[in-house]
């Protein structure tokens, strides 16, 4: 039995290891940042003019971004899986079993090398914002929260796709299971086109769908929701900071122990 302790130490040892790693395999950085650089191009300058509905007093670019950030964090969370994936193909999960260390550890460090990707892909992705058009109309502390809240959502994802990694097994199979799942979490939201031009039933999934909830926290912790604009008539549009961090802690509460016990399972046989 580790104590807290240790297994903070091995978890800090893990992180370095995968980081270490990002830095060996640059691929790993250009392909997770070149992705979204291209999605804020295409939807800025190509499907922005033919999006209307927008309220009044805000550019496209200033709607866009904060869902480029969520899709992007979200589809990153993937990394986690497929690497874990691919750790127990090459057999490395077997030699750290033959160390004496916690566990959890494994899992706690992976996910927390995948935020610090994360946040190398949403600082690229901000800087591209900047050059496109986007800007933040809100304070110093108000963008930090709209950044912390985009991460923390993206972390409580990596738990589940850990799980996923370890029940799959094979990288090809948890990217195309996670794409089944993600994709239309994603696009069945807010983060690129109103609510409003969506049919009735797929609306109200829309809004109580986390992701719409993690975008339009960011864009009001932005300021990108210009004065007057019309207020959500759902609860948790009105209050989205609130509803993500909850769906946060619901994720994490079962999710982090799922994903160790399965660990502990995979690394005992």
């Amino acid at each position: 039995m580790t104590t807290l302790a240790e297994t903070v130490s091995d978890s800090v040892v893990i992180t370095k290891r995968n980081l270490i790693k990002v830095k060996r395999v640059p691929d790993l950085i250009v392909f997770a940042t070149l992705s979204p650089i291209m999605f804020v191009v295409l939807f800025r300058y190509i499907f922005g003019g033919a999006i209307g509905g927008l309220p009044p007093g805000i550019s496209y670019a200033e709607f866009l971004l904060p869902g480029i950030f969520a899709q992007t964090v979200v589809f990153g969370s993937t990394v986690t899986g497929a690497s874990i994936a691919e750790d127990l193909q090459k057999g490395l999960i077997d030699r750290f079993r033959s160390l004496p260390m916690s566990r959890s550890a494994v899992l706690i460090g992976r996910t927390v090398a995948d935020l610090g990707l994360n946040v190398i892909s949403i600082t690229v992705m901000a800087l591209t914002g900047l050059a496109v058009g986007w800007r933040i109309n809100s304070s110093i502390g108000e963008a930090i929260g709209g950044f912390l809240v985009l991460l923390v959502f993206a972390f409580a994802i990596s738990w589940l796709m850990a799980l996923v990694g370890l029940l799959v097994r094979t990288p090809e199979v948890v990217n195309n299971a996670s794409f089944i799942v993600i994709f239309p979490l994603t696009f069945a939201s807010n983060a690129f086109v109103p609510l409003e031009s969506f049919p009735a039933p797929l609306r109200a999934f829309a809004e109580w769908n986390p992701v719409s909830t993690v975008v339009q926290a960011a864009r009001e912790l932005f300021g990108n929701v210009p004065a007057g604009a019309p207020v959500p008539d759902v609860w948790s549009l009105q209050n989205p900071a609130l509803y993500t961090v909850l769906w946060t802690v619901v994720i994490l509460a079962i999710f982090v122990p799922l994903a160790v016990r399965a660990y502990l399972r995979t690394a005992s046989r």
